[in-house]
């Protein structure tokens, strides 16, 4: 029996987070052992907090291929990426294509799957914040118009995808049940299959609790529960704009109420931190990025979170800390909803966070992982 081969494409510190859930379902769900899952690894993030430290610190295996791309122009950063993935595909002729989030890794690994005609599975797909200036917004969109199998995280992404056109939607986009099989249809490139799944990130985080729980992160900064802020910044459209960056960091000292406010500097924010002024920094501590373990402490025990980052939002929202989105808007709106988080722009005063616990339940139960390791696994079993 010839051995079926799928490939997971990950290149960011998101997209290692997110495949961890699916490499445990993987590991946990007694996958059909004629299956090959291999893990290529473009090399987008390289840096040890941004990187190696994850495969550590989740215990997954490194990478099969690592191809060690870099930073660079998002031109020529993509071109590296698909060359490399391309080169991969012909020599292994892979059943399935898995793709992750919204970086330009995602966009690589959609391109050169797709051009050889492989299938695409989006894990994190129909996500929008209809602002095209934004590298992730392009990359979603040209992602999910390549993919085969689109994994949502919510009823809302669903929705994003059926107004752009998509018409085979499981169960109307609500969320199937643990054990559905959907693949009862022929699923092609021409026509896709759109399903809401839930959110791997929140299976990663109910089980990441626990471990989380030993940190001594709260200790080793000098901190006290409920009595600091966390700040992250990262996105090209704050880092790559000295005076939106400075505006951003104005806002946060400006509303830290006293606060200390930890401040987790990603590589690409580290070239504007000479923007902090001595009043800044009295309110603003930077600090190395954290392990995923010790920033999800870090969040859970905090007062206030400031940040572009997506993953970030959902984590706070989960966590029931009140968020600030350093962005003009936000994909995942339904922490926008519910009253734990609100844009900066909006922003009055902690009062403005309603803390409203009304549906916690928007993104799943935690089982993203399992139903979308079931539905690839029977996808490429069908196809063989």
């Amino acid at each position: 029996m010839s051995e079926i081969k799928i490939f997971h494409i990950v290149g960011a510190r998101p997209q290692f987070i997110k495949y961890t859930a699916i490499y445990r379902a993987i590991t946990n769900d007694n996958v059909p052992n004629e299956m090959k899952h291999i893990l290529i690894h473009t090399g987008q993030h390289y840096d040890f907090l941004m990187s190696d430290i994850f495969f550590q610190e989740f215990k997954i295996p490194l990478p099969d291929y690592n191809l060690g791309v870099g930073s660079d122009e998002h031109g020529k950063q993509t071109a590296k990426m698909i060359e490399g993935i391309e080169e991969l595909i012909l020599k292994y002729n892979p059943s399935l294509v898995v793709v992750y989030g919204d970086t330009n890794t995602t966009l690589a690994g959609a391109l050169a799957a797709v051009k050889q005609h492989v299938p695409i599975a989006h894990v994190e797909a129909g996500l929008r914040s209809f602002n095209k200036k934004m590298p992730e917004e392009i990359n979603r969109v040209l992602t999910d118009h390549c993919s085969t199998l689109l994994f949502c995280p919510s009823k809302t992404a669903v929705n994003n995808l059926k107004r752009e056109g998509f018409e085979r939607v499981i169960q109307n986009g609500e969320l199937i049940s643990e054990g559905e099989s959907v693949i009862d249809l022929d699923a092609d490139a021409s026509f896709p299959i759109v399903v809401n799944v839930g959110d791997v990130m929140y299976d990663v985080l109910l089980w990441s609790l626990e471990v989380a729980s030993s940190s001594d992160v709260i200790k080793r900064l000098g901190l006290k529960e409920k009595q600091y802020n966390v700040l992250t910044i990262h996105r090209a459209e704050n880092t790559d704009n000295p005076e939106k960056f400075r505006e951003l960091l104005n806002f946060v000292s400006n509303t830290t109420n006293g606060r200390i406010t930890i401040f987790s500097v990603h590589p690409r924010t580290k070239k504007l931190l000479d923007l902090m002024d001595d009043e800044i920094q009295q309110c603003i501590k930077p600090i190395e990025p954290l392990s995923y373990f010790d920033m999800l402490w870090l969040v859970k025990n905090s007062n206030l979170i400031f940040t572009d980052s997506g993953g970030l939002q959902k984590e706070a929202y989960w966590l029931k800390v009140p968020c600030v989105t350093l962005r003009e808007q936000t994909e995942w709106v339904e922490t926008i909803e519910s009253g734990w988080n609100v844009l900066y722009k909006n922003f009055t005063g902690e009062h403005t966070i309603k803390n409203n616990s009304a549906d916690m339940n928007v993104y799943g139960d935690g089982k993203a992982s399992k139903r979308i390791v079931k539905i690839i696994s029977e996808f490429v079993l069908q196809k063989r």
